[in-house]
């Protein structure tokens, strides 16, 4: 007897475990953005959103919470109830917080649940026309005859964008200055305008500001030519061998979200990005689709964490930078 109610209640676990993701959403589900309108992380998300509401037939609201280097909006999901009705776009500025702020208020592998990936794109490193280098080799060779007085911009500490810039430095033997912006659109401001003489940008964002001849492109970021900008050079052709940064989305979840609702998320979210329709929009763009099962992403997350641990220790990387 003592068996059958053990196996009843193994019976009954099972099947209210499946129906916490049969059931959901039943109400509309938050998106958190941790990043300003109108750079990668928003654009995505919306896209995303969108798609995820008409597979599942609840809204999915985007709410662009900016600030301390992604740490208000991340702390606000945080601290969110692990229901699946509040989730993060993040980014690798998360896992580069994770050495380069160690004092935040959560912990991404403590606090956090991998639901999936999104997508990655490439970088491009550009310059201010009026700034006297029409290639890379010119860029290094101008810094280093000028050490400190070249500024570069970002959207502030532990994006890609600054990280991009620190390896840079690092790889290329140069002084240049990081100046932080609160956000991306202000940094592309800072470069378009002239008060900064360079920035690294995704592709996705820049590539029509290059086209329109508002900044110059030296090189791009990623192992190979970018499909949007191929006849700019990658860094490592270019004059820095290695070299090696892009900026990738994902989405999370609080710790202790239900596995069911987990994985119908992850089931969801690759179905969007593996349609060829978005991945024919999406390679106009420069951005990558990327999938994975949750416990996947998760060793992903985890590698990617140690990997931006060594860069900010070779980089001297400083969140006062």
């Amino acid at each position: 007897m003592q068996r059958l109610r053990w196996l009843l209640g193994l019976v009954a676990a099972a099947l209210a475990f499946g129906a916490g993701a049969q059931d959901y959403p039943a109400r509309p589900v938050k998106i958190i953005v941790p990043f300003a309108a109108g750079g990668p992380a928003d654009v995505y998300a919306r896209f995303l959103a969108q798609r995820l509401q008409d597979a599942m037939a609840q809204p999915f609201v985007v709410e662009d919470r900016p600030g301390a280097g992604s740490v208000v909006g991340t702390e606000a999901v945080a601290k969110s109830a692990p229901d699946g009705y509040t989730l993060l776009l993040m980014s690798n500025t998360h896992t580069v917080n994770e050495s380069l702020m160690p004092q935040k208020p959560f912990q991404l592998m403590r606090d956090f649940a991998a639901v999936a990936p999104i997508n990655y794109s490439d970088l491009v490193l550009v310059v201010n026309p009026e700034v006297n280098a029409k290639s890379l080799p010119e860029l290094i060779a101008l810094a280093k005859a000028q050490p400190g007085k070249l500024n570069y911009a970002s959207s502030g500490p532990g994006t890609p964008y600054h990280m991009a810039g620190e390896l840079f430095k690092a790889m290329a033997g140069l002084d240049i200055v990081h100046v932080p912006y609160k956000e991306s659109s202000g940094a592309r401001t800072g470069v378009l305008g002239g008060q900064v003489e360079m920035m690294f940008d995704a592709v996705t964002v820049m590539n029509e500001h290059v086209k329109a001849g508002k900044v110059r492109a030296l090189a791009t970021s990623g192992k190979v030519r970018s499909t949007v900008m191929p006849d700019v050079p990658t860094l490592a052709e270019a004059g820095v061998p290695g070299y090696d940064a892009v900026i990738w989305l994902g989405l999370m979840a609080p710790k202790n979200t239900p596995a069911s609702i987990v994985a119908r998320l992850n089931a969801e979210v690759t179905k969007i990005v593996a349609r060829p329709d978005v991945q024919a929009e999406w390679a106009k763009q420069g951005a990558v689709p990327m999938t994975m099962t949750p416990a996947v992403f998760d060793r992903y997350l985890a590698d990617d964490i140690v990997k931006w641990e060594r860069i900010v220790k070779i980089s001297g990387a400083r969140v006062d930078r």
